[in-house]
């Protein structure tokens, strides 16, 4: 498997929307590991790891959200793969 790691700043109106419940099941779905958040600005910070389709898929879902949801712009890092296997979790 061809796995890699991104960090997502996420903003615009993501927070009290379910943005981060939905990343965590489509995150879920993909098999990937990490976390979502929700930050003291306003935006929601998400460290993502795992197949690099699927993390390509998860991204480009990222750039979207929930439908009710108002994604404005979405900062992208790849970072070093840190080997996570213990699931996706709302921090």
């Amino acid at each position: 498997m061809n796995t890699k790691a991104v960090v997502l700043k996420i903003y615009g109106k993501v927070q009290g929307v379910g943005f981060r419940y939905y990343t965590q099941k489509k995150a879920r779905d993909m098999k990937l590991n990490g976390f979502v958040q929700n930050k003291p600005d306003g935006s929601v910070y998400v460290e993502a790891e795992g197949d690099a389709g699927q993390l390509d898929l998860f991204i480009d879902w990222c750039k979207d959200g929930p439908s009710w949801a108002r994604v404005t712009k979405v900062e992208q890092q790849f970072v070093p793969v840190l080997g996570r296997t213990d699931g996706f979790f709302i921090r």
